[in-house]
C-alpha cells in the first residue's frame, strides 16, 4: 500500500490530465477549452520532468566520486514543449479574438448555429 501512495507525482499527473481533458470535452466556451489544453499540457510536462529525475542523481558532469547521473534530455525536451505551448496558446487566443469579431460569441453552440451546422 505504501508504494501505491508513494507515487504521488503520478497521481498528480493523472488528476491534472483528466481535469484538463474534462474541461476540453465538457465546456463550450473556447477560452475555457484553451485553459483545459494548457492544464493537460502541464500534466504531461510534470510527467516527463518527474521521470527524468533520478534519486541521488547528479548533473551529467564527469567528476570524481559521482556514479549516478540524471538524464537531462527530458528536461530539455520539456523546455521546448513549454515554448511550443506558449506559442500555441497565443495563436489559439488570437483565433478566438478573430472568431469573436466575426460571430460575436465565443460559445461553440452559438457559432455552430450561425454557421448552420446544427
Amino acid at each position: 500500500m505504501n508504494t501505491f501512495l508513494g507515487l504521488y507525482n503520478y497521481w498528480i499527473v493523472i488528476v491534472l490530465m483528466m481535469t484538463g481533458f474534462y474541461i476540453v470535452i465538457a465546456q463550450g466556451n473556447l477560452i475555457k477549452k484553451v485553459v483545459g489544453l494548457n492544464i493537460f499540457q502541464t500534466s504531461v510536462i510534470i510527467l516527463y520532468v518527474s521521470m527524468g529525475k533520478v534519486k541521488d542523481g547528479a548533473a551529467p558532469i564527469l567528476t570524481d566520486g559521482i556514479e549516478i547521473y540524471s538524464n537531462p534530455l527530458p528536461h530539455v525536451l520539456m523546455l521546448t514543449a513549454i515554448v511550443v505551448g506558449v506559442a500555441t496558446t497565443a495563436l489559439a487566443l488570437a483565433l478566438i479574438v478573430r472568431i469573436y469579431e466575426d460571430y460575436g460569441s465565443i460559445e461553440e453552440d452559438d457559432i455552430h448555429k450561425q454557421d448552420g451546422s446544427f
